[in-house]
């Protein structure tokens, strides 16, 4: 399977990627580019890629949606302020023909984190509900302890395999 792992910068895409490769958080730095690992999850193989979420480089998203199965779309829950960017640059990308059918696992990270939004939050402040064109899921994470990566990762093998 071909996964892409977007959102804004600081989200913690990197972090959820080393954690699901390496089983431990390691210091990241901000991507300016790109990560990709290779993560086995139960009986998938998953090439996953973490793409740089800083302004600058959300432009250059859509090269990298060609073949994509699922989207692991990782949101700051705590970073209030910017959740309407977030919401407006999920809509964007999973609007683009190249990402139709493809599955989509938001991940409300940082749900250690005070005024963390909840997923019911998240969902309502997002619009996800009107969503109608994929199949989606949030999940609450706490990338740095693995909290709800392995719940993601569940979620899209199951779909993946229905």
């Amino acid at each position: 399977m071909r996964i892409l792992m977007l959102g804004l910068d600081n989200a913690g895409k990197t972090t959820i990627l080393y954690k699901l490769k390496l089983g431990k958080a390691k210091n990241t730095v901000p991507t300016v580019g790109f990560n990709v690992e290779t993560i086995k999850y139960k009986n998938l193989i998953m090439h996953t890629w973490d793409i740089g979420g800083q302004e600058r480089i959300r432009a250059l998203w859509r090269h990298y949606f060609s073949g994509t199965d699922a989207l692991i779309y990782v949101v700051d829950s705590a970073d209030q302020s910017r959740l309407s960017d977030a919401k407006n640059e999920l809509l964007k990308v999973i609007s683009d023909k190249e990402l139709a059918g493809c599955y989509i696992a938001v991940l409300a990270n940082k749900q250690d984190l005070p005024n963390a939004l909840t997923p019911t939050e998240l969902i309502d402040q997002m619009g996800l509900k009107e969503l109608t064109s994929h199949n989606w899921c949030v999940i609450p994470t706490v990338a740095i302890n693995g909290t709800g990566l392995t719940e993601a990762l569940s979620w899209i093998s199951t779909n993946a395999l229905s």
